[in-house]
């Protein structure tokens, strides 16, 4: 048993989109940084010089992976530079590590470069989605006790967190990320399996529908770094563009995407009723000022962007999303996920989840969803049923929610008895984290 409250805990929670990480008891995370690294192979680059330096960050790369040596940047900062050659890449497919060298990287940037702590001092709380698997979740113990000698760890369930941030045992979760949206019902503080429901449309997939259909306008988003901005006259800019050839292409789209989702963020919002093209033809457009300088004008896409999350076929409407048809064939509007996820749970409880359905992660921040969100449940559920959605009025609590659910869980004083010390890993080994963190 791990009893060492006196120092703090330091939660981290690795999203699709951004990962979290601060001290526990605290509001808000410290860190925020993308999930993406870039990476350098150094078969491309030729630079002795280089090759040296990132001897020191590869030696830990999974020995089965003929990688070659590769340089990762890891940090907003270092993504922001442009670089040639350099590979935007993610960790994780589906919410679920694929490339544990990068993940390595992302802790130990959170660890050195953004907390500047020791993570042989602190223990870690670990935020994991529910669909983790067991070799998951030992990989991860292995890793943080093995590499980073903490002396406690233990792992949560998003959904669970995202619950104790607002304060309820019982719930169901809509957990809207940056590369998923996940449906969980949570009972008592456990998430009830058989009932988790997902769909691959998230935040990114939506950034990259409003990119296609500026594109279809005619509307090209220059990257930031493809161009420079001169002041020619007080007030006057001139815009030159750079020729860079050897940027990649998943440098470039990042790029875009950055500016695509700022856009999304700024102007669109959840339509009150469903789309449809006649009635929007005519609503009045949002101007946009790009970054380089040229202001667009955004019309009917400020509602049928967020719409999708909803009516997941309108996806197929906008012009060059082929490889997007297999994706919303599949997917469920989300008042579908929300009551297919009810009913699957014992009906003793069903009245409860439907009286408290919690919004969490990025996409749920979206400006009139929750209002849409109740009154497509309204329509849809049993009449016995009184729907109420919850989320935070305050957008930060939002998007942090299963943050702030595991600073509230590991600064508890009654949870300093459930953690998985070192004792107990050196102990039993990797596979006792299923006993200790259900």
């Amino acid at each position: 048993m791990y009893g060492g409250d006196e120092v703090s805990a330091i939660v981290i929670d690795l999203g699709s989109h951004t990962c979290k990480a601060g001290y526990a008891g605290e509001d808000a995370p410290k860190a925020v940084f993308p999930s993406v690294v870039g990476c350098i192979d150094q078969m491309d680059a030729d630079d002795d010089k280089e090759n040296n330096d990132s001897e020191t960050n590869n030696n830990n790369a999974d020995s089965n992976k003929p990688k070659g040596k590769r340089k990762l940047y890891v940090g907003s900062q270092a993504l922001g530079f442009r670089r040639d050659h350099m590979e935007v890449v993610s960790p994780l497919k589906d919410g679920v590590v694929v490339d544990w060298d990068i993940v390595d990287n992302i802790w130990d940037h959170a660890f050195k470069d953004c907390l500047l702590i020791d993570p042989k001092e602190h223990p870690m709380l670990l935020a994991e989605p529910s669909s983790n698997t067991q070799l998951q979740r030992e990989k991860t113990a292995e890793l943080m006790f093995e590499k980073y000698k903490v002396p406690a760890l233990f792992l949560a369930k998003n959904a669970v967190l995202t619950s104790f941030a607002s304060g309820r045992a019982t719930s169901v979760v809509i957990d809207s990320g940056g590369g998923s949206t996940t449906v969980a019902p949570v009972h008592d503080g456990y998430v009830l399996q058989k009932a988790v429901s997902s769909s691959p449309i998230g935040g990114e997939f939506l950034t990259d529908c409003l990119m296609k259909s500026l594109e279809s306008k005619g509307i090209l988003i220059k990257p930031r770094y493809s161009f420079k901005r001169k002041e020619i006259q007080p007030g006057v800019f001139q815009t030159v563009d750079v020729d860079l050839p050897h940027t990649t292409e998943s440098y470039k789209l990042y790029s875009q995407r950055v500016i695509a989702s700022d856009i999304k963020e700024s102007v669109c919002r959840a339509p009150d009723t469903p789309y449809d093209e006649s009635s929007y033809s005519n609503i009045p457009m949002t101007p946009y000022e790009l970054p380089d300088g040229q202001t667009i004008e955004i019309g009917a896409d400020r509602f049928k962007i967020p719409d999708i999350l909803f009516n997941p076929s309108l996806a197929q409407t906008i012009p060059g999303t082929d490889n997007f048809a297999e994706i919303s064939s599949s997917a469920r509007g989300l008042p579908q996920m929300v009551i297919e996820s009810i009913n699957r749970c014992d009906v003793d409880i069903r009245k409860e989840l439907f009286g408290s359905i919690l919004l969490a992660g990025g996409t749920a921040s979206m400006q009139q969803l929750k209002e849409r969100l109740e009154k497509d449940l309204l329509e849809e559920s049993p009449q016995a049923a009184r729907v109420k959605v919850l989320a935070s009025g305050n957008a930060t609590e939002r998007r942090f929610s299963v943050w702030i659910g595991g600073s509230i869980l590991a600064s508890l004083g009654s949870f300093q008895q459930m953690w998985f010390s070192k004792s107990e890993y050196e102990e039993h080994g990797a596979s006792y984290i299923q006993r200790k963190c259900p």
